[in-house]
């Protein structure tokens, strides 16, 4: 038996600081691979010792002895790949699994995670595709066939990529041409795969590229932060030289959001406001599949707002966290967990709230619905399927669009049309809900006309919450959405949540660069010569040095300045030094 989850991959902490670990630098080995996967990797199951990592590729990827299993403490060989901690790997004697995977340690050689190619990318990639510095995705083939040979009677063994990038329909469909043919050649095909990844052009939003494996060309388009919300798919760049013609990938990371909240739909509404304000939730669902998707799924539901909560689309009783998670003397964290061991009903029964899909069953022309249940009617056996909360949604029930979609199916509407409707909704539900946000903090701007030259810039005006809510009165997201409720309510508990401080530092820290560029235009435009009469020495030092720093800011595409700024930029601070005396002008430029 064979089992892509692709669709759901598994997302497992790491912890990545000054000594991270990282890919190669730009012309190592491996360095066009770590564009894409950290690496790919292959667990068996042993009956004696469990879950056992039998490969890593690249072969030089080292992993920490926490994660990985008991290295030798002070010892300088590599962590024992033999004898995996249960918190490292796991997958269930099941059909279809997703399995935990840890963070690397750094090696010899390699360069932190975060380098010109990574900026360059999160700096044009939407924030909810942009790499995790503290998490990586596990995206896992299963599979478990009969064998007399073995003493239970089953082969089992997993085929894992991992990578920072949460591009879920790109690797689901890797694997499915990779994995099938690695269990028929081993390990000798996988070597030859991941040469070929090594070809790969580098991920770049906003291009449409080709990438060759396997006898296959999948096509695909990396998004933009500039793309508009509803963008068609791709259209099919140019293949007269291509054979055999791509496979086009519509997307590299959009599930099939119909198909995830079939059972779910009455209360799409209650669910995006649980997402939107980072509670805990559990999602108990019959396989690791359906859990990793729902929960993918359902954090999907707020973009463009980046989701800043954590959240494991599986997660198993031998994950690191499983103490942290389930204990009673503290509140639950904000956190999603998708599990599929009943035993999670006792343990998280503490947990606010409770999602319990089953098998999906017609009834009718629309999926059988999940009932809102109270918390109190929560069984630890034989929970049956519900949305066990207390909480009281905000916000009224969208009747209109459920009609739209019962009357799609019907109709036998194809399901991305349907999928187009649902993603719609709650992409212009998010968009009525961040614009007032959005309007309010570009108030608090400085004007561009106080900015001048020669002084610091001014600050950005505080966040003040009454005056946001005040502001609503005339300018709310009444002017875009058409659904009534109780929006002050739903932004006062936001401001408690998780994503509005994530929000805010992401619109802050924008703001200032902004400041930052239009001081440094500033500059660029005044006459500097002039300005320089009557300073001392000290001054136009401490001048060459802010400049300088404005500088290094810019190019590293921290602020947004044009090129030509940063040529006026750089001829001023050579005018600068060149008015100091030599032995000064020796010390800013040694040789």
């Amino acid at each position: 038996m064979d089992a892509l989850s692709g669709a759901g991959p598994r997302r497992a902490r790491g912890r990545l600081g000054a000594a991270s670990p990282g890919a190669r630098a730009a012309g190592a080995p491996w360095a066009r691979f770590s564009a894409w996967l950290e690496c790919v990797c292959v667990v068996t199951f042993d009956l004696e010792l469990g879950q056992a990592l039998e490969l890593v590729y690249p072969s030089d990827f080292r992993l920490t002895d926490k994660e990985v299993g008991p290295g030798l403490p002070g010892s300088s060989r590599g962590p024992d790949l033999s004898r995996p901690s249960p918190g490292f790997l796991c997958f269930r004697k099941a059909a279809s699994a997703t399995c935990p995977f840890p963070t690397r340690t750094q090696c010899g050689g390699q360069r932190s995670p975060w380098h010109a190619e990574d900026r360059r990318y999160d700096s044009g990639a939407p924030v909810s595709l942009q790499r995790e510095p503290a998490h990586y995705f596990g995206y896992v083939y299963f599979r478990q066939v009969k064998d007399s040979s073995v003493k239970r009677g089953y082969f089992q063994k997993s085929l894992v990529l991992v990578s920072r990038l949460p591009f879920v329909r790109l690797f689901q469909a890797l694997l499915s041409l990779i994995a099938p043919e690695y269990f028929d050649k081993l390990a000798p095909c996988l070597e030859a795969v991941c040469n070929e990844i090594d070809q790969w052009p580098a991920p770049v939003p906003g291009q449409t590229l080709n990438l060759p494996v396997m006898g296959v060309v999948l096509q695909v388009r990396v998004p933009s932060r500039m793309d508009k919300p509803e963008h068609s798919p791709p259209k099919q760049c140019s293949h007269e030289n291509l054979l055999p013609a791509p496979v086009v990938l519509t997307s590299v990371h959009e599930l099939d959001l119909f198909r995830c909240f079939q059972p779910v739909l009455t209360h799409v509404q209650t669910l995006w406001e649980l997402m939107l304000l980072g509670e805990p939730l559990v999602v108990l669902a019959p396989s690791p599949a359906m859990s990793s998707e729902m929960v993918l799924a359902l954090i999907s539901c707020l973009q463009p707002l980046k989701f800043c909560c954590d959240y494991r689309p599986y997660f198993t009783i031998h994950d690191s966290e499983f103490k942290e998670f389930t204990t009673r003397t503290q509140a639950p964290p904000n956190v999603v967990l998708g599990v599929t061991n009943p035993f999670f009903i006792k343990t998280l029964q503490h947990w606010p709230h409770i999602l319990r899909v089953g098998e999906p069953k017609m009834s009718g022309d629309l999926p059988k619905q999940v009932k809102l249940k109270k918390p109190s009617r929560l069984k630890t056996l034989d929970t049956k399927p519900g949305l066990y909360t207390a909480y009281s949604a905000h916000l009224h029930r969208d009747k209109a669009l459920l009609k739209r979609l019962l009357k799609g199916l019907q109709k036998k509407r194809p399901w991305d049309t349907q999928t187009a409707l649902l993603r719609r909704h709650l992409l212009e539900l998010t968009q009525s809900f961040i614009i007032p946000l959005e309007h309010y903090m570009a108030s608090l701007m400085p004007l561009q006309k106080s900015i001048t030259p020669w002084k610091t810039p001014p600050q950005i005006r505080p966040f003040r919450q009454d005056d946001f809510l005040r502001s609503l009165e005339h300018a709310g997201p009444q002017l875009t959405c058409i659904l009534k409720g109780d929006w002050l309510g739903l932004y006062r508990r936001f401001f408690k949540s998780p994503h509005f401080d994530g929000w805010y530092r992401q619109r802050y820290k924008e703001m200032a660069h902004k400041l930052e560029a239009l001081h440094l235009e500033a500059i660029c435009e005044a006459n500097i010569e002039a300005w320089m009469k009557d300073k001392s020495e000290v001054e136009v030092v401490d001048l060459v040095l802010k400049l300088r720093e404005k500088l290094v800011q810019a190019q590293g595409h921290q602020l947004p300045v044009k090129e030509a700024t940063l040529r006026q930029a750089q001829l001023y601070i050579e005018t600068v030094i060149g008015s100091l005396p030599k032995d000064l002008q020796a010390v800013l430029c040694p040789p």
